[in-house]
């Protein structure tokens, strides 16, 4: 019963804000295009380095001198959770919507030129590592920034018709407990996808290199 009722207003929640969900991921995908096309823009001596860098990771994951995985996850762990309370935090004032849509690019820049590296110079190696690193845990962190990117637009531009612009008035409260309960779902979502990252992902890495 629950779940059904999840799933309703869930869905009932991406058509009301279908035209939000949809310029939110545009930017993300013109991100990832733009992040592509950086890495066939970057010298020689920064391929090099970056190569470098990335073969000396390889190199100690084989070996598995890396962090340990509590390590890890906690790191990925704050880093996603950084994001995503930045956007929370932003969407409390319109004066904050263009950077919300700019991290959002960003965000999508930044896995574009990942991807686009990994694939470019490691050939079917690198596109297997995307497969079993990248791919899975942004199956879970790309919908989960979406979400909340657009909960965040769409609290502030609510906020926004209430203080300026005379509609009718409804408790804030309730509207910004909710939009705090908003942040911890999406927390639960960033644990699963570290967890992922941290404990499954160098597993996977380490037989494709190895």
């Amino acid at each position: 019963m629950i779940n059904e009722r999840l799933k309703k207003a869930l869905a009932q929640h991406v058509q009301d804000y279908m035209s939000l969900y949809t310029f939110v991921t545009g930017l993300l995908l013109m991100g990832i295009i733009f992040g592509a096309i950086v890495v066939n823009c970057l010298s020689y001596e920064s391929r090099s380095d970056l190569l470098n860098y990335l073969q000396q990771f390889f190199g100690e994951l084989a070996k598995n001198q890396i962090a340990d995985p509590q390590a890890l996850f906690k790191e990925s762990l704050f880093h996603d959770l950084q994001f995503q309370i930045l956007i929370w935090v932003l969407g409390l004032s319109v004066i904050g919507l263009p950077f919300i849509f700019l991290l959002i690019f960003v965000k999508g820049m930044f896995l574009g030129f990942t991807v686009g590296f990994l694939i470019s110079e490691m050939g079917v190696k690198g596109l297997l590592t995307v497969l079993v690193s990248i791919f899975p845990q942004n199956l879970l962190t790309i919908p989960n920034y979406l979400f909340i990117a657009v909960l965040a637009v769409a609290f502030s531009l609510k906020m926004f018709r209430q203080l300026l612009m005379k509609t009718r008035k409804q408790a804030m409260l309730p509207q910004f407990i909710n939009y705090g309960l908003v942040l911890a779902s999406t927390s639960l979502i960033a644990a699963a996808a570290s967890g992922y990252e941290a404990y499954v992902s160098p597993v996977l890495i380490r037989m494709i290199i190895s």
